[in-house]
């Protein structure tokens, strides 16, 4: 199914980025959407009806550096700080005082964030795909940099300015579709089959990633919606985000351990990486998420989830914020 023509609205407003797109459907306290890597706005679209059906403001941004937003070309404009703001903006801007935010992937690390810094507008958080782990540890290079033995991490392959784009941007349509299906929960490598997480001396990402069909969840019109964006902007500016993780480690020492107060959901797949190798993350959260609310794991969901399983993802969704103060 295809959301091109929708009856959603289209806006600009303005941020510290610039502007920052935003997609918004029906009417109702504000539910913010963030999403991740590499994706826009158009990953919440089964989500927003379904928020506004509930009562809800529905809104979804493309983060800066995505789609119709801004992108600086200083890579330190992608420091996570700066993207809290972005968000802030964007809750002011439409007339809000306080925010509901939701987050995928990267946007859930966003989201997070956005309710330690700025509790004073985020009152509840939602993170989908990557559980919440307080800054603390070893600088985040360090770390990356002793994972996969003689392979490197996709994250070490993305820090390198210029590299990733290289391999992606001759192809772009190409590229997303097999990086989507390798973290797909129906299309994903078979177990013992070389991890599309990591990248072989002298190889590219791609080299690993599966052939075959795409996901159930993206039809050739979704894929369609995601290559063109990114075949107009490149790759950059959502690279960028990895290129600044030691920066805000350096950015967020002050909230070295912190706990996210507010209420919280959490929402993962049981064969995403991010919940296998956060486990001990999602453990802590009794310290870590004191407000939070309700915990899931969906059994045979990749990483994709609020695509991979809409009609979960959207019930838990709606239930979780009807239990929520007003």
């Amino acid at each position: 199914m295809s959301f091109k023509a929708t009856d959603f609205t289209h806006r600009l407003v303005p941020s510290p980025a610039g502007r920052i797109h935003l997609v918004e459907q029906g009417t109702g306290p504000l539910v913010l959407l963030v999403h991740g890597f590499p994706e826009s706005w158009y990953s919440w679209r089964h989500q927003l009806p379904a928020l506004a059906a509930a009562g809800y403001r529905a809104v979804a941004v493309d983060v800066r550096g995505y789609g119709r937003s801004s992108r600086p070309d200083h890579v330190d404009a992608y420091r996570m700080l700066e993207l809290v703001e972005d968000q802030a903006a964007v809750v002011h801007a439409l007339g809000e005082r306080s925010a509901v935010i939701v987050g995928h992937d990267w946007g859930a690390t966003i989201a997070a964030n956005s309710a330690l810094v700025r509790p004073d507008i985020f009152r509840a958080v939602g993170l989908l795909s990557v559980p919440y782990a307080p800054r603390g540890g070893p600088r985040p290079s360090e770390i990356f940099a002793q994972m996969g033995g003689n392979d490197e991490i996709y994250v070490s392959y993305f820090q390198e300015p210029g590299r990733a784009e290289a391999e992606v941007e001759p192809d772009v349509r190409g590229w997303l579709a097999r990086f989507y299906a390798a973290f797909s929960g129906d299309t994903m490598p078979a177990p013992g089959a070389p991890d599309p997480h990591f990248v072989s001396a002298g190889g590219t990402l791609r080299d690993r990633f599966p052939a075959g069909p795409l996901p159930a969840w993206l039809s050739e019109d979704d894929l369609d919606v995601f290559a063109e964006e990114f075949e107009r902007t490149g790759l950059t500016g959502a690279l960028n985000r990895y290129r600044n993780m030691d920066r805000d480690w350096e950015d967020l020492a002050d909230l070295d351990g912190a706990p996210i107060a507010q209420p919280s959901l959490f929402v993962g797949g049981t064969l995403d990486a991010s919940t296998v190798w956060l486990a001990d993350a999602i453990e802590a959260f009794p310290t870590t998420l004191p407000g939070l609310v309700s915990s899931h794991l969906l059994d045979g969901c990749g990483h994709w989830i609020q695509q991979e399983r809409t009609a979960e993802i959207n019930r838990l969704l709606t239930g979780w914020l009807a239990s929520l103060p007003a």
